[in-house]
């Protein structure tokens, strides 16, 4: 049996979880990290403390087959997400499958991972990192269903920060700025987009999914064994102004 502590980073075979997942194997974990799709997991690079794995965080059986595999769990990073385009979240269909995904998909994976964190807790300290967004404090005008599912992210990881602190689990979030991935390439690629987002960002430069790993590992860690419940922006400074 591997000495290394395990994790699940959803949403870790692409953009800002693929980040995570490397930074957290690089930093000694043995990482699951999942995607939607087959096609997801056979793309992603292989890694020798990665194992990627295809899982839908909106599927309860697909959930519990995940977890029925694991005899121990010290860290569950929650990045999986979607976000609609082009109108579709102002029709409730859409608008209910961002927020099935965003934000019941997170608290499905809170909820199976709970009784694996809570023995590792009570052993020196369970974590559950969430990904919430600058969409966390701010409207989305074009969004609002994505805006509203990582609003509820934010009070999420509160209220389970304060439930489940008996049981030895730090629940914090991560709030990215604006990071260069494939969702958000046409925004890097556009010059007067990307303009407008580098002039509102103190360190004047998009920020990059490794960048994002730096945090969940410190609130991962026994360095953060004090932290729970808050809301750690990434962003290079974009909410200070």
């Amino acid at each position: 049996m591997s000495d290394q502590p395990t994790a699940i980073v959803t949403g870790g075979t692409s953009g800002i979880g693929a980040g995570v997942a490397r930074s957290l194997a690089n930093a000694g974990y043995l990482v699951i990290a999942t995607g939607l799709t087959q096609k997801e997991v056979e793309a992603f690079p292989s890694h020798d403390s990665i194992a990627a794995r295809q899982l839908d965080v909106t599927d309860s059986g697909s959930v519990a087959a995940l977890f029925a595999e694991l005899n121990d769990l010290r860290a569950l990073v929650n990045c999986a997400g979607t976000i609609l385009r082009d109108g579709a979240e102002f029709e409730i269909d859409g608008f209910r499958k961002v927020l099935e995904v965003n934000l019941v998909g997170t608290m499905q994976m809170c909820l199976a991972a709970r009784p694996l964190l809570a023995r590792t807790g009570h052993n020196g300290g369970g974590s559950i990192v969430n990904t919430a967004s600058m969409l966390s404090y701010f409207g989305g005008p074009t969004v609002p269903a994505y805006s509203a599912s990582k609003g509820g992210i934010a009070q999420l990881t509160k209220s389970l920060a304060g439930a489940w602190a008996e049981d030895g689990i730090r629940v914090n979030a991560v709030a990215p700025g604006w990071i260069e991935t494939e969702l958000t390439r046409p925004l890097v690629n556009d010059p007067a987009r990307s303009e407008g987002i580098l002039s509102r960002t103190p360190m004047k430069r998009w920020g990059q999914p490794e960048d994002l790993g730096g945090a969940v590992i410190f609130l991962c860690s026994d360095a953060a064994k004090f932290v729970t419940g808050t809301i750690l922006p990434v962003d290079g400074g974009y909410l200070a102004l």
